[in-house]
Parts: C-alpha cells; sequence; structure tokens
C-alpha cells in the first residue's frame, strides 16, 4: 500500500516532468486539455495547431500547444 506521502511525492514528480516535456503525443494532449481526438486533428488540419511527425507519431510541441490555447477565444461570460 502506498502511504499518502508517497503518492503527493510522486503526483509533484509526475508534474514537474510535465512542466520539462518538449512535446506532447495526441494522446497526452488529449489528456492535458481534456480536448477530444478530433478537434486535435481538425486544429493540426486548419493550421491551428503545428504537428510534427517523428515515424507513425504525431508530436506537438509544448511551446505550439501553449500558444495553440493563448490563441483560443476567451469566454466572458458563461452561459446558461
Amino acid at each position: 500500500m502506498i502511504s499518502d506521502r508517497e503518492r503527493e511525492r510522486r503526483a509533484r514528480q509526475r508534474a514537474e516532468s510535465e512542466r520539462q516535456r518538449a512535446a506532447y503525443s495526441v494522446a497526452e494532449v488529449m489528456a492535458l486539455t481534456g480536448a477530444g481526438r478530433d478537434s486535435i486533428y481538425k486544429a493540426i488540419r486548419a493550421g491551428h495547431l503545428p504537428a510534427r511527425k517523428l515515424g507513425r507519431r504525431t508530436l506537438i510541441l509544448a511551446s505550439d500547444l501553449q500558444r495553440f490555447l493563448e490563441a483560443l477565444p476567451v469566454m466572458v461570460g458563461a452561459a446558461r
């Protein structure tokens, strides 16, 4: 059984490793943003989210992901 202290240490370690990543797979971008696979590939095809290929793998640079997210429209008020 993992102690709470160990669980917190592992969570901090994962968070630190995520901050140091140079690139993400589409699945990782999905997990980080909550966006669906189709939405991510649609943004790539439209040229809004630059992606690179490494063999068969599609990679998105952390800096490109950050720019893409910052360029999304800002919601002023919550729709009800």
